[in-house]
């Protein structure tokens, strides 16, 4: 039999149906043509796969139009058990509450306030070691590159890591507003904390130093935790804060997707290459069970249960006759 070379469908198309392995031992082993390990490790290898490519991907799936905001964020591809692939580097995981080896991915998603759909529209590998770049410059890097695709969104949306003022004044010049979380020991006005302040319901306009006028609401959840939302955005509700609020949990369910469900943590190849094209074909493989998903009706983890089941089934077809 001649031996096939890999492709971007097949690995994809691997990425989509497996939900155990991702390896490209496992791909030699699952493939419907003849492929050994190592031409998948040439071929992950050889690509030159880039975020810009997620964008051609994503603008299928949005409407310019229609009302968005931009959620970012970023998230640690787990790498305890991986010390000698490049790209890794010791960063604090929110997952784990601790500092690990990963590789740090921050991603932006277009979120469709009608649709309520998020979708990935860009993303930045941080490895400040080869490009010089903090996470906080790929994200207005990001912001810059929405700008001049023509994004509108009603607001950025972020968590305290990305509320620098050079942040929050890269939004503003773009003309967006914004809404994010402040520490609580964020000073305003002329020289108070927020956890001094004395915050209504309705919210409370302070002077954010080096900035000017902003909004700030008071949320506090069961566990007793409490955040502090802050915007630009003028005469903002309530009701409107915590709906954009709520709104930001997409992203952290699209990460979870990314690592339960499209095997983006489990690439074990040690070049930087191998990695960052991985981690590009795992969000390709996230769109295509995405639209999957919203044609069906039913979640990601029902789509891996689908594969699964027919394995289970064949299995116990098998035993049955067996006895």
């Amino acid at each position: 039999m001649a031996r096939h070379k890999c492709t971007k469908e097949l690995y994809q198309a691997f990425l989509q149906a497996s939900s155990v392995r991702y390896s490209g031992l496992a791909l030699s082993e699952v493939s419907p043509f003849e492929l050994s390990h190592d031409s998948i490790s040439r071929w992950l290898s050889q690509k030159e796969l880039r975020p810009r490519d997620v964008w051609q991907k994503a603008q299928a799936h949005i409407d310019k139009q229609a009302p968005c905001l931009l959620i970012a964020d970023d998230t640690v591809l787990d790498k305890q058990y991986s010390s000698h692939i490049e790209l890794v580097q010791y960063q604090y995981s929110g997952n784990e509450h601790d500092i690990i080896p990963g590789i740090g991915l921050v991603n932006m998603l277009w979120y469709g306030l009608e649709q309520e759909e998020a979708i990935p529209i860009d993303y930045r590998i941080y490895d400040k070691t080869t490009d010089g770049k903090t996470k906080n410059n790929h994200f207005c890097d990001m912001l810059k590159l929405a700008k001049s695709r023509g994004l509108n969104p009603d607001a950025v949306v972020m968590d305290s890591w990305y509320s620098s003022l050079k942040n929050l004044k890269t939004i503003r010049n773009h003309g967006w507003m914004w809404v994010t979380t402040l520490r609580k020991n964020r000073k305003v006005n002329r020289d108070e904390t927020l956890e001094k302040l004395d915050i209504p319901d309705e919210g409370r306009q302070v002077h954010l130093r080096g900035y000017g006028w902003i909004t700030v609401f008071k949320f506090e959840a069961k566990n007793g935790r409490i955040d502090y939302v802050a915007t630009s955005k003028e005469k903002p509700s309530r009701d409107q804060i915590k709906d954009i609020i709520t709104a930001r949990w997409s992203i952290e369910v699209y990460h979870r997707e990314l690592k339960q469900t499209c095997g983006i943590e489990r690439c074990q190849a040690r070049h930087s290459r191998s990695q960052r094209n991985h981690i590009y074909m795992s969000i390709m493989a996230w769109f295509n069970k995405h639209t999957q998903r919203i044609s069906k009706k039913i979640s990601m983890y029902q789509q891996d249960w689908e594969v699964i089941k027919k394995g289970i089934a064949l299995e116990i077809k098998s035993i049955m006759l067996a006895i």
